[in-house]
């Protein structure tokens, strides 16, 4: 079996619960994995929104998280975690708020869906420092033993 990645918060395709938006406590959901490669050498994760602003046309895919040089010991990452429980050696990149750490959704219009999307590396990256995604994608380039994706949903309340 590949590599997997799930969340107890949420099914794969459902709503994402408010407490892990901006009309909650804007935490980052509890996440699992199983199946890491033996190859591997650390872990990428990335939690982006490709229907920024509307879904009905979007024109952005907007980042939420960017976490990379997970240990490949690591299973999952808990509920809300802070930046000094994160396991040791993970670093964090930038969002498109311009800060580090886990942004939860806030879709502006309409439902948007929610990538959380694993990647298992044969190396540890350099340290990139706050990196955005984009310079975290180009780093991980050619290095990608598997990729898991889990995506949850979320529309704001009336």
């Amino acid at each position: 079996m590949g590599l997997a990645l799930s969340s107890p918060a949420f099914a794969p395709g459902g709503e994402i619960p408010a407490q892990f938006t901006c009309e909650g406590r804007d935490l980052s959901p509890a996440l699992d994995w199983t199946g890491v490669p033996e190859a591997a050498q650390s872990l990428v994760l990335i939690v982006d929104d490709p229907d920024a602003p509307d879904p009905a046309a979007p024109k952005m895919t907007w980042v939420h998280w960017v976490l990379y040089n997970i240990p490949r010991a690591a299973r999952g990452l808990p509920e809300g975690v802070a930046p000094g429980d994160l396991p040791p050696g993970t670093k964090q990149g930038t969002n498109d708020w311009k800060r580090t750490g886990y942004g939860g959704p806030c879709p502006p219009i309409g439902r948007h869906r929610y990538f959380h999307k694993l990647y298992a590396l044969d190396t540890v990256l350099p340290d990139l420092g706050a990196a955005t995604k984009g310079r975290v994608e180009a780093a991980m380039k050619g290095h990608v033993l598997a990729h898991a994706e889990l995506v949850g949903t979320y529309q704001k309340n009336p």
